[in-house]
């Protein structure tokens, strides 16, 4: 059993105060433990709550949250300026005062009464993904019928064929030593990918990724319009480090098997002609699976054609 655990969750423009209540219930009830939770506020520009006037008479929203400090062992820092995913999360590995590191994303939620426990007693080795579950959602969310569509691929059996490209940064413990000599890239500024970076450096230096059977729950939704800018963004992002990245990306891996320019260009020019159309049914109410894969394909051809 581990005795020390310091809970890291980078928010950007995240409310996560019933995910560290959970957690802060579950760790305190474990005999042993010496615990803390920091939550890191990344410059959020919309954020739902003001970490910098918690002592202050304000909104209800900021009086609810003042509520959070008073949890034992829970320390909330609010970053001004927006640094990034990568670095985030170096700032947090920093900040940690103890030798294990859970880090969670700050939209997940803590399913099972006995998450926190679990981690504490599993045999992770020094790193390991506990993967995440999806909940229900309606037919007209893109983000849930895509997560849908994907979720056996998080079942741990399935994510230990390849383990390195099936991690994710929501879930995960690391020993603090080994996230201090191997941080995360900082140049990943944007939504995407870091974390695949993340898997194959690690790779690189003999670490192993232990998967594990202990989900966080994914159950809230962006909006169409959000989620499809989100994957833009993402795919802007493997653009710029693709070279980084090769091996590590089906798309990359797609792309780059598409020999003949000829498909190509008919690739992008359909994009050019049909890109708009093929969005709006993705941010509209009846969004089609065949149509995200077309859009980002075309999308992120344009992209390298730029």
């Amino acid at each position: 059993m581990k005795q020390e655990l310091s809970i890291l969750i980078p928010i950007y423009n995240n409310d996560c105060r019933e995910q560290v209540e959970a957690l802060s219930r579950q760790a305190q009830a474990i005999d042993g433990l010496t615990y803390e939770i920091i939550v890191a506020d990344d410059g959020s520009d919309n954020p739902p709550f003001d970490l910098t006037t918690l002592t202050n008479e304000g909104t209800q929203e900021m009086d609810n949250y003042r509520e959070l400090p008073t949890l034992p062992h829970v320390r909330l820092i609010r970053r001004e300026q927006n640094v990034g995913r990568a670095a985030i999360r170096n700032f947090l590995a920093r900040e940690a005062s103890y030798q294990w590191l859970l880090f969670m994303d700050g939209d997940m939620a803590i399913p099972s009464d006995d998450f926190v426990k679990r981690w504490v007693e599993e045999d992770t080795g020094l790193l390991a993904y506990g993967g995440y579950i999806v909940g229900q959602g309606e037919s007209s969310s893109l983000r849930y019928i895509y997560e849908k569509q994907c979720a056996p691929m998080h079942q741990a059996e399935e994510r230990r064929k390849r383990p390195f490209m099936h991690f994710h940064t929501c879930n995960f413990m690391i020993q603090r030593e080994l996230m201090l000599a191997h941080p995360f890239d900082e140049r990943f500024r944007h939504y995407g990918y870091e974390d695949v970076l993340f898997g194959k450096q690690l790779r690189a230096a003999g670490v192993t990724i232990h998967h594990i059977d202990n989900p966080a729950g994914f159950f809230d939704y962006e909006d169409n319009a959000h989620f499809v800018s989100k994957t833009e963004e993402g795919l802007r992002t493997l653009n710029e480090f693709r070279s980084d990245l090769r091996g590590y990306s089906q798309m990359l891996t797609f792309v780059d098997g598409i020999h003949i320019r000829a498909i190509r260009g008919l690739i992008i020019l359909w994009h050019k002609l049909f890109g708009a159309m093929e969005r709006k049914n993705l941010c509209g109410d009846s969004p089609s699976l065949r149509i995200f894969k077309l859009y980002k394909l075309g999308y992120f051809l344009s992209l390298r054609n730029g």
